[in-house]
């Protein structure tokens, strides 16, 4: 059996695959796991771009089928369910989180065990939602980690990396369900440069995707409302979605490839097309968006401060390296939060987020993107490509160490690890 992840740059051929429909399946596949000296690595959607999740050993999938329990703002999941799943559960009982990335086919224990987050100046990345997470252990315990149950675990495992056990369910804090008035448009570059930090400021979700070896950008702006329209019709985001999100993106990209120069006419054409459109629907619709062109991925996290700089060094990079990339770079922003692992941990941040077609080289475009990320202390996203090694790592965060600790106190034997694991967290010893 071969396990590969969504974009199809991680593979590997784990000994046996278990899909668990309880925690006691887990339990279960754990003890076995330790019994015949296997490693045990939940699945999740493979969303990520690094080996983060590839399973070695055992391919777990954890329980994933059932209904929330909500009591008040609280609902209790189960971890392998998928954020589009969540949200349609969610909003059945009046309820939202409060904001999402773009990409709704991870598990919800997948994309905060990465760190996955949206945009919003005032807004955190999804894990710092978690009020309690159920855990099973290297040993075979079941705890309940929380701000007054196990304190230590609950406070480094929101963002845990699938280093510290498998979590079988989550206790999220909601929000009532509302809507948000999108409103996107090509603008020149210079101009969402110069504004940016005001215009982040003055609505709840801003971010801006700007096209390689142009100077357009493509804005994006969602302000909570209690409006009903105007409404996108299901012909205007079929359009939007699917005939310009994904299948005329996907010739571009092949024809990019195919005659690189041009790609400026052709990345021009794209971002005026992509970004021309005002509606209102439900939180969650506006927040995600079907993605069914594969690409890899490379995300940083800088000092809000330092976007310019960063976007500048970006610019320098697609110049140099980036001839055929018809993906834009996506550029967003996020309050800063208390999450150890966290990118925005301690600072208010902004994320620069780099693709290239899954079937291209990424490595010279990538590589020069994250020296100037690098320069500018910046952290990498945990589930995107990144050559960042412990190493360097422990200087990003003040309680790295800390969470090594935790690690190989409550997983000795490295059961829940892989070489991935052992790259950025530290290898065994």
């Amino acid at each position: 059996m071969t396990w590969r992840n969504w974009a199809r740059n991680q593979s590997t051929e784990p000994a046996r695959r278990v899909v668990a429909r309880s925690t006691e399946d887990v339990v279960t596949a754990v003890k076995e796991a330790a019994r015949d000296g296997l490693r045990v690595k939940a699945t999740g959607s493979g969303h990520s771009f690094t080996a983060i999740g590839a399973p070695e050993g055992v391919a777990l999938a954890v329980p994933s089928q059932g209904v929330p329990e909500v009591r008040e703002m609280l609902a209790t999941v189960p971890a392998g369910m998928t954020i589009r799943a969540l949200n349609a559960a969610l909003w059945a009982q009046g309820l939202a989180l409060p904001n999402l990335g773009d990409i709704d086919a991870q598990t919800i224990a997948g994309a905060v065990a990465t760190g996955t987050h949206g945009t919003g100046a005032r807004h955190t990345g999804i894990a710092a939602r978690i009020r309690a997470m159920a855990m099973v252990l290297a040993d075979g315990s079941v705890i309940t980690a929380s701000p007054t149950e196990h304190p230590e675990i609950f406070h480094h495992a929101r963002i845990g990396l699938g280093a510290l056990g498998v979590v079988t369910a989550l206790t999220l804090e909601c929000v009532p369900a509302f809507s948000l008035h999108a409103h996107e448009s090509a603008r020149p570059l210079a101009e969402v440069l110069e504004g940016f930090d005001e215009l982040a400021d003055d609505h709840d979700h801003v971010e801006f995707y700007w096209f390689p070896h142009t100077d357009v950008a493509a804005t994006k702006i969602n302000d909570r409302t209690d409006a009903t329209g105007p409404t996108r019709s299901k012909a205007g985001a079929w359009v939007g979605d699917e005939l310009l999100g994904n299948g005329a993106f996907e010739l571009v990209c092949r024809l990019g490839a195919a005659a690189p120069r041009a790609v400026p006419t052709l990345n021009r054409v794209m971002a005026g097309q992509m970004a021309n459109a005002e509606y209102v629907d439900r939180s969650y619709r506006v927040f995600t968006s079907p993605r069914r062109v594969r690409f890899k991925e490379m995300e940083y996290a800088v000092p809000r401060e330092a976007l310019r700089e960063a976007l500048d060094g970006v610019r320098g990079a697609a110049a140099r390296h980036g001839a055929d990339v018809t993906f834009p770079v996506e550029v967003r922003v996020a309050a800063a939060d208390d999450l150890p692992l966290s990118t925005a941990s301690g600072r208010d941040s902004a994320y620069v987020a780099v693709h290239v077609h899954h079937a291209r080289p990424h490595e010279p475009y990538f590589g020069a993107v994250e020296e100037v990320m690098t320069a500018l202390d910046g952290r990498p996203h945990w589930g995107k490509l990144h050559t960042r090694t412990a190493a360097d790592l422990a200087s990003s965060y003040p309680e790295f160490r800390d969470v090594v600790a935790l690690r190989d106190r409550l997983d000795p034997e490295r059961r829940f690890g892989n070489a991935h694991l052992e790259r950025i967290l530290g290898a065994p010893g």
